[in-house]
């Protein structure tokens, strides 16, 4: 393990065009989960796994302005969040901290139904970029 209590699980990929970036992903022999809107968050998702490859979210705008919007606004796809899974959120925060990094709470923990409502949250860690922690404790 390492310092935070946390283990890797997905990249996010914000996109405008799903099916483009779904064809491609299954060309690299990825699964694709279905379609799950997630309202808390409005945003599309998709999950998509392979045996031998990090998984990716799929994440596309919804019908209204949404957190992703502003970031396709100069980009049609961009990976800009790495996730990892903690069962102890606060333990995790305060290790980050401990070790002297930045950690900015962008979006609180909020029920994810891409992950049977397990909390996911945000943040910016300084020097890093933003991070999704997923609570599976």
């Amino acid at each position: 393990m390492n310092k935070f209590g946390v283990s890797f699980h997905h990249l996010g990929l914000a996109v405008k065009d799903v099916d483009r970036a779904l064809n491609f992903l299954a060309d690299l022999g990825y699964h694709a989960s279905e379609p799950v809107r997630d309202e808390l968050q409005n945003v599309n998702l998709i999950f998509c796994t392979t045996e031998s490859m990090p998984a990716v979210e799929i994440i596309w705008p919804a019908e209204t302005t949404g957190p992703v919007s502003g970031i396709l606004k100069f980009r049609d796809e961009l990976i800009y969040h790495c996730c990892y899974e903690s069962s102890d959120l606060q333990k995790t925060l305060a290790a980050i901290r401990k070790e002297g990094h930045t950690i900015v709470c962008i979006s609180p923990p909020t029920p994810a139904p891409l992950f049977s409502g397990c909390k996911v949250s945000f943040y910016d860690v300084r020097g890093f970029g933003l991070i999704e922690i997923l609570e599976t404790g």
